[in-house]
């Protein structure tokens, strides 16, 4: 099998994760937030950023302004699966989120997510 192959095969033997990771900027400690179902699609979003294709245009903006060797992204925490039937993982996901929203506090000055209404 070629290199190429392999390396698909392994990419699609990674399991799915869920969870939070933050993008901070490292010139000036802004952080963002993130909630996803699939710690794969990080790679999309660096590509997003990259293309000026992300939903958080502030984040983009600084992205431009000072490169993407400025930022770095971190697993904060990965959402833990439960067996019970009624479990809802987009509910769990969203908790999660809060709970690192109030932890880091990312508005104004300190980030750049918005605060929920």
């Amino acid at each position: 099998m070629d290199r190429k192959k392999v390396l698909k095969q392994q990419y699609r033997e990674i399991p799915i994760e869920a969870g939070i990771y933050t993008i901070t900027n490292k010139k000036n400690g802004k952080v963002c937030v993130v909630s996803t179902r699939n710690f794969k699609t990080i790679n999309g979003v660096k590509f997003s950023l990259e293309n000026g294709g992300y939903a958080n245009k502030k984040l983009v903006e600084e992205w431009k302004e000072y490169g993407k060797d400025a930022f770095s992204f971190e697993i904060v925490e990965v959402l833990k699966p439960k067996e019970d039937p009624y479990y809802n993982e987009k509910e769990e996901l969203a908790k999660l989120e809060d709970k690192w929203l109030d932890k880091l506090l990312p508005f104004g000055e300190k980030g750049y997510n918005n605060r929920k209404n």
